[in-house]
């Protein structure tokens, strides 16, 4: 009896199967090809792997449509090249019973998880069901491995460019249309930030904010030009929206998302204002400076401050001059210069100051200062400040690196060499009072911590000017477009910078 069982089986036809591959075209390419295992049907190439992916999953839905419906009395395709539900478990848990063939004949598909396959299969419904991932698209009318076999109706694809069959029959009777397998539904997850939005989250306002902002951001994720605006935008609405969210639900990873977004729309916002000059939320003139950042602006302040304390000769002049070599040195205590950075600074006697600077041991160079005044851009004179040399464990009397200095001389240059000082001809002091107010406004460019002025002991530390002098600088920088509404009493100095030179502003931290 069981010869005559596997008789029976062996004379019964095999189920058909056919594959859909996605393969890379070649190397250094993004294009990909697709191939169908049925003879019939060419060779694909397509220039990506997502118009690839769709294309094959159209081709094996174009196949389940002309193919025709499941045949009952085949056995199934998975069979025939040993797979694992038919192959007898030879291991230590071993199948009581061996395995069996049931139920109706089915057509099923089968993919990886990568996408690169998708394989079509006449199997019984017991084996579609064992195969991990498998989806039923069609069921024959009829019982089956043990039924007999019978024609099976068929449809065929009548659309062009429809894949055809090698082993197809078109039968002369009506072809009834295939019954489907019931299709599963299940509700679609919301999700923002890569966290599942919960169906039964409450208040409903929040879970529609959520969803809402989870479209919205993958919405921006495709745009071809970055809107920093909306981003900013974007990032404040889902810092309240996990806000709240954290409260309904007492997590603390969300309260953490939620300082996140909110840090990232400040920086955002900062970061769009600094490109387009715009307004800030107080309806002030947003500015793209020069030193961009805080931290930058302090390091500045720092170096004016060392040399307040360090300066080896009294006098405005002296103070300017010992700046611009500090910045020219700072990280490694020597540097390059040429003539014209020191005629450019107003001084009145250049090569007596150097002269001076080197007697005291401050500078060192390494010939005449004649050289020095003399030397141009393409043969610069290297220079040398002992006292800016790091020691033996490498610290120095600045904190920042070698990439910082140059933009924080670049910075002082750009002040000192203005336009409009150079065309009045302004003093070393005038100039030397720009770089100080410069470094001591708020972000709007009024003078002082919170715009409430600067100190004349203050101001005497940085600029070594008698009162009676200062009030001449101060009316040197309102005439050359620096200062306006400047007011000086016998304790301070209030007044505004200027529109045109707020981008040399380095706000004083609130």
């Amino acid at each position: 009896m069981t010869q005559a069982a596997g008789s029976e089986l062996d004379e019964r036809v095999l189920g058909r199967r056919w594959t859909v591959r996605l393969d890379a075209a070649g190397r250094g390419s993004t294009a990909v090809r697709i191939s169908c295992s049925r003879p019939a049907c060419a060779e694909q190439r397509l220039p990506s792997a997502t118009a690839g992916r769709a294309a094959a999953v159209a081709h094996i839905k174009a196949h389940l449509r002309a193919a025709p419906a499941p045949r009952a009395g085949t056995y199934c395709a998975c069979r025939a090249e040993g797979c694992h539900t038919h192959l007898p478990d030879t291991g230590r848990h071993q199948r009581a019973e061996p395995w069996r063939c049931g139920g109706p004949v089915v057509l099923a598909v089968v993919t990886d998880r990568e996408g690169r396959w998708w394989q079509a299969m006449e199997c019984c419904s017991r084996c579609a069901a064992a195969t991990p991932g498998a989806k039923t698209a069609a069921t024959s009318q009829t019982p089956g491995p043990q039924a007999a076999e019978r024609p099976a109706p068929a449809t065929t694809g009548t659309g062009t460019g429809a894949p055809q069959f090698s082993d197809h029959q078109v039968p002369a009777g009506p072809v009834p249309a295939p019954r489907s397998a019931p299709v599963r539904r299940r509700l679609p997850q919301a999700k923002i930030a890569q966290r599942v939005i919960p169906h039964d989250l409450r208040p409903v306002a929040l879970r529609d904010e959520l969803t809402e902002l989870g479209d919205l951001f993958r919405a921006y994720q495709q745009r071809e030009q970055p809107d920093l605006a909306l981003l900013a935008d974007l990032q404040e609405r889902k810092a309240r929206a996990f806000t709240t969210w954290a409260d309904v639900t007492c997590d603390g990873a969300l309260r953490w998302e939620a300082r996140r977004a909110g840090q990232a729309a400040a920086a955002t916002r900062l970061q769009h204002q600094q490109r387009t000059g715009g307004t800030t939320d107080d309806d002030r003139p947003a500015v793209a400076r020069l030193l961009t950042v805080a931290t930058q602006w302090d390091h500045a302040r720092s170096v004016l401050a060392h040399v307040a304390d360090h300066s080896p000769l009294p006098g405005p002049e002296a103070r300017l001059l010992v700046l611009m070599l500090t910045l020219r040195t700072a990280h490694t205590g020597t540097g390059n210069l040429v003539g014209q950075d020191l005629t450019a600074l107003g001084l009145t006697d250049p090569e007596d100051l150097v002269e001076k600077l080197t007697g005291s041991g401050w500078l060192t160079l390494p010939g005449t200062v004649g050289d020095l005044l003399a030397s141009r851009p393409e043969n610069p004179t290297p220079i040398t400040v002992p006292s800016l040399t790091p020691h033996e464990d490498g610290t120095g009397p600045f904190t920042f690196g070698k990439k910082m200095r140059p933009k924080l001389s670049g910075w002082a240059q750009k002040v000192v060499s203005d336009k409009k000082l150079r065309k009045a001809k302004a003093a070393a002091g005038t100039r030397l009072l720009a770089l100080t107010l410069s470094a001591g406004t708020d972000a709007s460019g009024r003078l002082g911590p919170g715009g409430q002025g600067i100190t004349l002991n203050a101001l005497a530390d940085w600029v070594p000017t008698g009162p009676g002098e200062l009030q001449h600088l101060v009316d040197q920088l309102t005439a050359a477009d620096w200062l306006t509404d400047a007011a000086l009493t016998d304790a301070q100095l209030t007044g505004q910078m200027t529109q045109r030179v707020l981008p040399l502003t380095c706000p004083l931290r609130a």
